[in-house]
């Protein structure tokens, strides 16, 4: 049976309540996997997605900061929630479905300004959380699984609005393109939206700071959606949604989709 993930970083889930049932209203994703929920687990407004379907949850939570919630209409079980290289964060949570496949919702410290380890702890940790995701994958050689989420780093040169102006920006420096790549090849992962759209501009996220981001476009691919190559064939559709970064108090993440026929 077919069914189609979304992922995005909503920025405040209690804050932004009407516009993830805004989306889960117009676009009806069977499994919506949010990031950045700052939100405890006990307080995220669970009824009105319910009331729309969503009668399934798996989340993380801690107040105020990071946090990650899959909302599914889809049975799902919580199988993990790992806190790699114990930052006490709230970043991963996995759940399973009813046939097999097991959904991770990860989102990766953004890093801080500085990408040097030595003048900013927050980009050492950014490294080592990625390290601890590809060890993680060669030690669970993970199989029918789906990795989807705020990975908070933009691999290609068209994942990016200026690749040469960004090589000494955190999300797109040498450094942490080469620590996802690692993580990428450690667990075989297939990423589903270049699988599907593999050529072109393609961005998932624009600064606040723009006084007008949808003319300026200075656009970056944060968000990403994953898949182990036993079912990476079965996935097809995806796209992001730009428009939604033009909605009313936005997050400055666009949500991304994708579709699989397992």
């Amino acid at each position: 049976m077919p069914f189609t993930i979304a992922t995005w970083n909503i920025n405040s889930v209690r804050l932004r309540e009407a516009l993830v049932q805004k989306l889960m209203t117009e676009e009806a994703p069977d499994i919506l996997c949010l990031q950045e929920c700052k939100s405890p687990v006990e307080k995220i407004p669970v009824e009105g997605f319910r009331a729309l379907g969503y009668t399934h949850m798996v989340a993380r939570g801690q107040k105020g900061y990071n946090g990650v919630a899959i909302f599914s209409k889809l049975p799902m079980s919580e199988v993990a929630a790992h806190d790699f290289v114990d930052l006490g964060h709230a970043r991963h949570v996995a759940g399973q479905l009813e046939n097999g496949v097991t959904i991770h919702n990860f989102y990766v410290p953004a890093g801080g300004d500085i990408p040097d380890r030595e003048q900013n702890e927050k980009f050492g940790q950014k490294l080592d959380y990625v390290a601890a995701m590809r060890d993680w994958a060669w030690a669970e050689k993970p199989e029918k699984s789906i990795l989807v989420g705020d990975l908070n780093i933009a691999p290609r040169e068209d994942d990016v609005w200026s690749h040469k102006q960004l090589l000494k920006i955190v999300s797109h420096t040498p450094v942490e393109v080469e620590h996802l790549g690692a993580a990428m090849e450690a667990g075989k992962w297939v990423d589903i939206t270049r699988k599907d759209i593999p050529e072109g501009l393609l961005y998932s996220w624009w600064s606040y700071r723009s006084p007008d981001w949808d003319a300026a476009d200075k656009g970056r691919r944060l968000d990403h959606v994953w898949a182990t190559p036993d079912i990476a064939n079965a996935a097809h559709g995806s796209r992001i949604l730009r428009h939604v970064r033009g909605w009313e108090q936005p997050s400055d993440h666009a949500p991304v989709f994708a579709t699989f026929d397992i």
